[in-house]
């Protein structure tokens, strides 16, 4: 068996300062000709209303974030971050979705279930 058709096991270092990640409230995802870019952004500050000084009515809501991370990666790759995402997506809808979707969904439709001991 030639090297080339040996797989391939990567071996990934997390380094310390990186473990515990960061936190972000949502993400951007653009491209460019060579790369896909993931921005994650957490919000600064409460949305703020940003109103019309002639009129005052409310026009828009602000909400500022700030960048707190860009990954930057080639097109080839998206499909398989895409795959990763649903299978891991998958796997923790079916471990937690029940509960965090719809919390009361265990307790029946009239709340806790109670023994007829009440």
């Amino acid at each position: 068996m030639s090297s080339d058709e040996l797989p391939q096991e990567f071996q990934i270092d997390v380094p310390d300062e990186m473990e515990t990640g960061v936190p972000a409230d949502f993400a951007s995802v653009w491209h460019t000709p060579t790369s896909f870019i993931l921005d994650f952004i957490a919000v600064k500050q409460p949305p703020s209303p940003v109103s019309d000084p002639e009129s005052g009515e409310v026009t828009s809501i602000t909400v500022p974030g700030r960048v707190v991370s860009r990954v930057r990666i080639p097109p080839q790759q998206v499909f398989e971050l895409a795959k990763a995402l649903t299978m891991q997506l998958d796997a923790w809808e079916k471990e937690s979705a029940p509960n965090v979707r719809n919390p009361g969904a265990a307790e029946g439709p009239d709340g806790p279930n109670r023994s007829s001991e009440n």
